[in-house]
């Protein structure tokens, strides 16, 4: 049983870690080597890996999307330690609009505007650290969504991810705040409830008994004569 449980635990918190990886913003430090627009079919499942910034796009079995095509340092840690090596990086540029995830994006020409003015070459390279979430998955041509952008003076800058840490503060805050209440609902209604019911079996229980010894012993009564 402790191991079903167990189970089941690993797989919750699977999914939970897998989709605040997801969502929540991840930062990059990016050199931009190009921009550009192409038409993306939208008609399978993996339609849920593209935004949907208002009501006739969800519609649409294709539509244009622009794109952001870097050079990103390595990192782990979400990129907050930085390795010595490069990678190439596409990210998809979409309003999010009022849908989820809640990022309230509206300017994606904007911020297209200000990745091609970030554009450069090896030799005299441009730096920014590119905000966004989701994940790059080649397999299934999926994309993280680019959320801003902003200059840096080199590749070693050092991102703080503040509001991941805000976040998860928050989150253990209410977890404990919700585990404390349940403590205290649990001694204040619960075990007196079940204390009151184990009492009460435990009447019914002494009752029956003594009905038995009572007809146990009239019977006996009988046998005798």
């Amino acid at each position: 049983m402790r191991t079903a449980r167990n189970i089941v635990f690993a797989i919750v918190a699977l999914i939970l870690g897998a989709f605040l990886h997801y969502t929540l913003p991840q930062h990059d430090v990016v050199r931009v080597v190009n921009t550009y627009q192409e038409r993306q079919d939208l008609n399978d499942w993996t339609r849920i890996f593209w935004a949907s910034p208002d009501d006739q796009a969800t519609s649409l079995s294709n539509r244009d999307v622009q794109f952001i095509q870097t050079v990103r340092k390595k990192s782990w840690l979400f990129g907050f330690i930085q390795r010595e090596s490069d990678e190439v990086m596409v990210y998809r540029n979409e309003d999010t609009g009022w849908s989820w995830p809640p990022y309230f994006k509206f300017d994606t020409a904007s911020l297209q505007t200000e990745a091609d003015d970030l554009r450069s070459t090896p030799e005299n390279p441009k730096w920014a650290v590119m905000t966004h979430y989701g994940w790059r998955m080649e397999l299934l041509s999926t994309f993280p969504n680019a959320v801003a952008i902003r200059p840096v003076e080199s590749p070693d800058a050092t991102i703080i991810p503040w509001f991941n840490i805000f976040f998860f503060i928050t989150m253990i805050v209410l977890v404990l705040v919700v585990r404390a209440m349940w403590l205290q609902f649990r001694e204040r209604t619960i075990d007196p409830a079940l204390e009151d019911t184990r009492d009460a079996w435990e009447k019914v229980d002494t009752y029956a008994d003594d009905k038995r010894g009572r007809i146990k012993r009239w019977l006996d009564s009988w046998r005798g004569k």
